[in-house]
C-alpha cells in the first residue's frame, strides 16, 4: 500500500495545477452509465484511472486535465475537482487494512467485439444499448470472423442473444411463419454451407469452440440471456445431436442425454436439454415463471459483498450504488444453482431461492461472466417491443453490472494475496 501511495503522490505534481478529478458513483452521480463511457474514453486517450472499489459506489479517480473536464460536462456526468492532497488522502483511506475497499489501476481500454449477426432482428440487446448510450466503441463480428481467428484482435467479446445450439432461439412455435424467422434460418443455413458445414448446429458448435479457446488463451467473454446457457449446451453436445427435426431435418440422437460431455462446458453441468421443438426453452438450467417470477414487485436479486483486497475481480464486477437490484426476465432468466459447476463464483442471487442471476469464472488464462435476463429496465421484454431508452435510466443498477464487465479487462491484475 505504501508504494502505491508514494507512486500516486509522485505522479500528481507532474501535471499543471496538481489537481485530481473524482467521478463519484454513489447516489450523487447524475449519470452512472455515461460515467463508464467517459472513463473508457479517458483510457483510450492513453491515460490511466484508479477504480476505487467500494468507495462511494465504485468511484473513479483521475489526474485532472481540461479535456477530461470538458468531456464530463458535455456528457452530463457529475464530478468533483479535488486537490492533490485530497486525492492522496482518499487513496490512503481506500487502502487502509481495516476498510473493505481497494484501488485498482485501469491502464488500457480493451478492444471490444460484439458477436452478433448483421440481420436486423425484432429485439434489441442490452449490452449494445449500454455501450451505445455510454459511447463505448465496439466492432461487430460473426461466425466467419470467429472461425477465421479474428477474435485474437480483441480483448473482450460479448455474445449477442445467440442460440449456439442451432435452434434459432426456439422461436419455432410462435414465429416460424414470420418473415424475420424465415430469413434468419435461410441466412444461417446458407452461411453454414458456404463454410463447409452440413448443418447450422455444426457451425455454431465450431464457433462456440473457437470462443472457448479464445477465453482459455486469455480473452474476456460476457453473455446475457440465451447467449449464456446455449453456449454451454452446445459445448456439451459436441459428440451428439440434441437438435429436433424442425431445425435440422433429422431427429435427435437416441441416447443424446447420455452422450452429453459436461467436462467441455464453462459454467454448467448435469443439466438436460429440452428436446420439444414447440417449447420455448433450451434446458432445465433456466428458472422461469411461475417459479416466483413474472411479478416485478417481488422479483429482485442481491449482490454479494466480496473482499475488495482479497477478491478484487468479483468486487469489480459487482460495483454498484445499491446492493439489491430489481429482477428482469429473459429467455434465460436465472440459473438453477444445482446445475452450476463447483468453482464458479456466484456474484448475485435471488435471496431465499436456489437460483443465481449473475455468475463468473475462469477458463485457462481467461475469464467469462454470465448475466441472466434480457433487459434490466424492461421486466418482460417481448419480441417487437421498442428498445429501452437509457436516457430515462441513467442510474440503472442493472445496466451498471454490464458496464463493470466492459472496464474489467482494463484493470491491472494484482498478485493474489496468500
Amino acid at each position: 500500500m505504501r508504494l502505491y501511495l508514494l507512486l500516486f503522490a509522485l505522479l500528481l505534481p507532474v501535471f499543471t495545477s496538481a489537481q485530481a478529478l473524482l467521478i463519484p458513483m454513489d447516489d450523487s452521480q447524475s449519470d452512472h452509465l455515461k460515467a463508464y463511457g467517459v472513463t473508457f474514453w479517458h483510457l483510450k486517450r492513453g491515460q490511466t484511472a484508479d477504480w476505487l472499489l467500494n468507495y462511494r459506489g465504485g468511484s473513479f479517480l483521475m489526474i485532472w486535465d481540461a479535456a477530461l473536464e470538458q468531456e464530463l460536462l458535455i456528457r452530463g456526468v457529475s464530478f468533483e475537482k479535488i486537490s492533490e492532497t485530497r486525492a492522496v488522502s482518499i487513496v490512503a483511506e481506500v487502502e487502509r487494512e481495516d476498510k473493505n475497499m481497494s484501488a485498482v489501476k485501469l491502464e488500457k481500454a480493451p478492444n471490444i467485439a460484439v458477436y452478433a449477426p448483421s440481420q436486423t432482428l425484432p429485439w434489441d440487446d442490452a449490452v449494445l444499448l449500454a455501450m451505445t448510450y455510454a459511447e463505448v466503441p465496439y466492432t461487430q463480428v460473426y461466425d466467419r470472423d470467429v472461425i477465421d481467428g479474428k477474435l485474437k484482435d480483441y480483448n473482450w467479446v460479448h455474445l449477442h442473444h445467440e442460440d449456439f445450439t442451432g435452434q434459432y432461439g426456439k422461436f419455432y412455435a410462435s414465429y416460424r411463419s414470420a418473415a424475420w424467422y424465415i430469413e434468419q434460418q435461410r441466412a444461417a443455413e446458407q452461411e453454414a454451407k458456404s463454410m463447409g458445414f452440413e448443418k447450422v448446429r455444426q457451425l455454431k458448435l465450431a464457433v462456440a469452440e473457437k470462443i472457448r479457446l479464445y477465453v482459455q488463451d486469455g480473452g474476456y467473454m460476457f453473455a446475457m440471456c440465451s447467449g449464456t446457457d446455449t453456449f454451454d449446451i452446445a459445448l456439451s453436445a459436441w459428440q451428439t445431436d440434441i437438435v429436433p427435426a424442425p431445425f435440422d431435418g433429422d431427429a435427435i440422437a437416441p441416447s443424446a442425454t447420455a452422450e452429453l460431455d459436461y467436462s467441455h462446458t464453462l459454467a454448467f453441468w448435469q443439466f438436460e436439454p429440452v428436446y420439444n421443438p414447440m417449447e420455448y426453452e433450451h434446458s432445465d438450467i433456466d428458472v422461469r415463471p411461475p417459479d416466483g417470477l413474472a411479478n416485478p414487485m417481488t422479483d429482485f436479486f442481491t449482490l454479494f459483498d466480496f473482499s475488495a483486497k482479497w477478491d478484487p475481480i468479483p468486487t469489480m464486477l459487482t460495483q454498484n450504488h445499491v446492493a439489491t437490484v430489481k429482477g428482469f426476465l429473459g429467455q434465460t432468466t436465472y440459473f438453477k444453482k444445482q446445475f452450476i459447476k463447483p468453482g464458479v463464483t456466484i456474484l448475485a442471487e435471488s435471496p431465499g431461492r436456489q437460483m443465481a442471476k449473475y455468475i463468473h469464472g475462469t477458463a485457462g488464462k481467461g475469464f467469462w461472466t454470465f448475466y441472466g435476463g434480457h433487459d434490466p429496465e424492461d421486466y418482460q421484454h417481448f419480441v417487437y417491443d421498442p428498445p429501452t431508452d437509457l436516457a430515462n435510466h441513467k442510474n440503472s443498477a442493472g445496466y451498471r453490472l454490464i458496464l463493470n464487465n466492459i472496464l474489467f479487462p482494463a484493470a491491472k491484475k494484482k498478485p493474489q494475496k496468500t
